[in-house]
């Protein structure tokens, strides 16, 4: 309604730009009423009350199932999915579904209940993963997962029973990671009086996980486990149960003071739990898995804190390490010499001029510090020498994971050994430096510095022609490439690298 008296307090300007407002008010706040009666609209509702299921395809492109895999993950056995269904559970998790005959199951579905939706992934999925909330129950001696669903929930007229199995490990398709089924049951189905009463309530929440596949690899330690098993249970503030098939004590042990602080329970050997049944109303099966040692933000819209920055700061306090950033080497200044830690290699891919190099780099101002990380080597002990030091180089290997023990603003130097190799030296080192504040720098060995050119003729397709080893395959080229060959760095080409890695900490 019109008043003249509040209309004359303002002149004619005045009354003009608040009728201005008023109108970019009316249309705010339209259009906020429009986009949440939307939003209700679209979002996936609950099947029924148990299960809450987000259907979703890997690629999907027009409704349709492309292959958009990664060839560097999938040569290395990884399997990556080709065109395979996932089911995107609560919080944005994930299970990669072999069977897609499901698809029209659960495209029925969407039909009657609208609570299946598509959309497309970026990039590539590795892992078996999904979550699940309901009645769950976890069978050991058939290693099933039973999902007892609600009565008004209908996968099909004439399926009452769907089932598949899953490997709980990021790399898919390996020979000594244990298959689990997941089983979903109709309340009043007769499959329903079959299937396992709960011996074990549990109001937490469980992570089920593999420790089989590469374990035992330092590097695949923690790409495939530790990184992972700390993305998954970030979200729960270690108010989780870990289930561990495949169980290796020795692995547990190892690493028990990472796993202290992602969970306040002790692990479970979940295989050997024959006389119990364990229940849960909420679970994941499998790791969030996006890349190796990197959280990938096209693949998912992690929780505020998840980061490699804040997986670093995890590990600080599990072995105490006391550096923070690394030294700020000042040119003339003797009294701070950086530290460079070598990471020495005694089967393959051997710097054979290590003594030499460890020379080199104490004329340009390094104190240098040689170890090997092996299997049996103390990784607090370790972690605190790397922590100590400000730059860490070595030959492309396992060794080289330490990186994430290293200060802020540290440099690694990661040597890449001659041959097709640079694509996995990218995906396991370089790619997730940034993540770590750690500088990148890295030295391409050349023919003549590799023993291959003392082992092969210069005409011979392993020096002439590298890629077409690729091109048969992971194994074919590791053999080679990987197994086959030790390094004798050209010191002058590589006092430059040195020299840069100086030049990286003084800014």
């Amino acid at each position: 309604m019109y008043d003249p008296i509040f209309a004359k307090s303002f002149n004619q300007y005045e009354r003009k730009r608040f009728g201005c407002c008023a109108l970019v008010l009316f249309f705010i706040t339209a259009l906020s009423i429009s986009s949440a009666f939307n939003s209700h609209l679209q979002s996936a509702s609950v099947i029924g009350d148990a299960v809450n299921l987000q259907l979703t395809i890997n690629a999907v492109d027009d409704m349709g199932i492309i292959d958009d895999t990664s060839e560097e993950y999938e040569e290395r056995g990884g399997n990556a999915a080709v065109g395979d269904l996932q089911i995107n559970a609560t919080e944005s998790s994930m299970l990669v579904v072999n069977d897609t005959s499901l698809i029209s199951q659960l495209l029925a579905i969407n039909e009657t209940r609208k609570a299946v939706t598509f959309r497309r992934i970026s990039g590539y999925s590795n892992a078996n993963y999904y979550a699940v909330e309901g009645d769950i129950r976890i069978e050991a001696n058939s290693s099933t997962i039973f999902v007892v669903k609600p009565l008004d929930m209908s996968i099909s007229s004439s399926n009452q029973t769907s089932s598949w199995s899953i490997q709980p490990y990021p790399r898919k398709g390996l020979s000594s990671v244990k298959n689990w089924t997941v089983n979903i049951v109709r309340h009043n189905n007769d499959n329903y009086n079959n299937i396992p009463k709960c011996t074990q309530n549990h109001r937490r929440p469980a992570i089920l996980f593999s420790v089989a596949g590469f374990s035992g690899n330092y590097f695949h330690d923690f790409a495939d486990l530790l990184f992972p098993l700390y993305s998954t249970s970030f979200r729960f503030k270690k108010e989780v149960h870990f289930l561990a098939s495949d169980y290796k004590p020795w692995w547990i042990s190892k690493y028990r003071r990472i796993l202290d602080l992602l969970t306040r329970h002790e692990v479970v050997d979940i295989d050997n739990e024959k006389l119990h049944v364990h229940c849960y109303n909420n679970m994941v099966a499998g790791l969030n898995f996006h890349k190796e040692l990197m959280i990938d933000p096209l693949l998912s819209e992690p929780p505020s804190g998840l980061s490699m920055r804040h997986f670093k700061q995890l590990l600080r306090r599990a072995y105490s390490l006391e550096r923070k950033r690394a030294v700020r080497s000042r040119k003339g200044d003797g009294t701070k010499k950086p530290r460079l830690m070598i990471i020495s290699r005694n089967r393959t891919r051997v710097l054979t001029n290590e003594v030499d190099l460890s020379r080199l780099a104490r004329e340009l101002g390094y104190e240098v510090v040689s170890a090997e990380a092996r299997l049996s080597t103390n990784v607090t002990t370790f972690a605190q020498t790397v922590n100590s030091c400000d730059v860490l180089m070595g030959v492309h290997g396992a060794g080289l994971t330490n990186m994430v023990f290293l200060p802020d603003n540290g440099v690694l130097i990661q040597v890449v050994p001659f041959g097709d190799i640079d694509k996995f030296a990218r995906l396991d080192f370089e790619n997730p430096s940034a993540g770590m504040n750690i500088r990148y720098l890295e030295y391409k060995v050349s023919a003549k510095e590799s023993s291959l050119s003392r082992q092969y003729p210069t005409d011979h397709p392993v020096l002439r022609d590298p890629k077409s080893y690729s091109r048969r395959g992971w194994y074919s080229m590791s053999s080679i490439y990987l197994e086959k060959q030790n390094v004798t760095i050209d010191l002058d080409r590589f006092r430059g690298t040195l020299a840069k890695a100086l030049k990286l900490l003084r800014h």
